[in-house]
């Protein structure tokens, strides 16, 4: 793997050991993270890939299934802090959920024209497709489309074959250079990126969030769909003081 690859695989067993260690107990840890240490940047991807598999293997055997998924939750990459803490504001001064969600679909379409420098077209593309962080409320369930790797986006959008369009629509370096070497992740694998969203919603509404994978381009789907099943109370915000940044917790949260 590259360097920058080799630096996402240190991190992301950093955040495995810290999820496993605030859910289970030290054996535990030693069995799951057994051999990580030995992969680095100049590791071949079926390496990576094959321990990868082995240790998730271990984990569900350790403390199954469900418990699994929320340690892997607690891997995922995370939204900018500063502009979560505008949302939280936004949601603490309306107690308005979906005010929080415009605000996240605003700072999207943001990202699209201002960064990805996408064409309005495929702006609009990506608006229909229902893509991006802020998702389809219906009640307390919100479900979030994962948007394609935006260096594949262009490709995505042209390419007609249906296994082609799943190697470019995911944004994992694992999923990527496991499928490079003809390895398959275990389902599982996919609740780091459900993680994603759990760390968006608990930051906003600093309460703990359940989340629920319902299909990846891992488990051969055409899409990566996650639902974050909200709390009781959350059309009403937390009190807090003018200017208070409040802590929060749960297994998505600061990982």
């Amino acid at each position: 793997m590259a360097e920058g690859g080799g630096e996402f695989e240190r991190r992301w067993q950093a955040k495995l050991a810290r999820g496993i260690e605030a859910a289970a107990d030290e054996r535990v840890l030693a069995s799951v993270m057994a051999g990580g240490a030995d992969l680095s940047a100049q590791s071949p991807p079926e390496r990576i890939a094959a321990w990868t598999r082995a240790a998730l293997d271990r984990l569900v055997q350790s403390v199954g299934e469900a418990r699994a998924g929320e340690i892997l939750t607690s891997c995922a990459c995370s939204y900018p802090p500063a502009d979560l803490r505008r949302i939280r504001e936004r949601y603490r001064q309306t107690g308005d959920v979906d005010a929080a969600r415009r605000k996240l679909q605003d700072n999207f379409e943001i990202l699209l024209r201002r960064t990805l420098r996408l064409p309005e077209e495929a702006i609009a593309e990506v608006v229909r497709r229902g893509w991006g962080p802020a998702g389809v409320r219906g009640g307390r369930r919100i479900v979030a489309t994962k948007i394609p790797k935006s260096e594949t986006l262009a490709d995505y959008l042209d390419e007609a074959d249906p296994a082609r369009r799943r190697t470019l629509y995911c944004h994992c370096p694992r999923v990527r250079a496991a499928a490079a070497g003809g390895t398959k992740l275990p389902a599982i694998y996919c609740y780091c990126g459900a993680g994603y969203y759990r760390k968006i919603w608990e930051a906003i509404l600093e309460r703990p969030v359940k989340v629920e994978l319902l299909e990846s381009v891992l488990q051969g789907g055409d899409e990566c769909r996650v639902a974050i099943n909200l709390p009781e109370g959350t059309d009403s915000a937390p009190a807090a003081g003018p200017g208070e940044d409040k802590s929060f917790s749960g297994m998505g949260g600061g990982r």
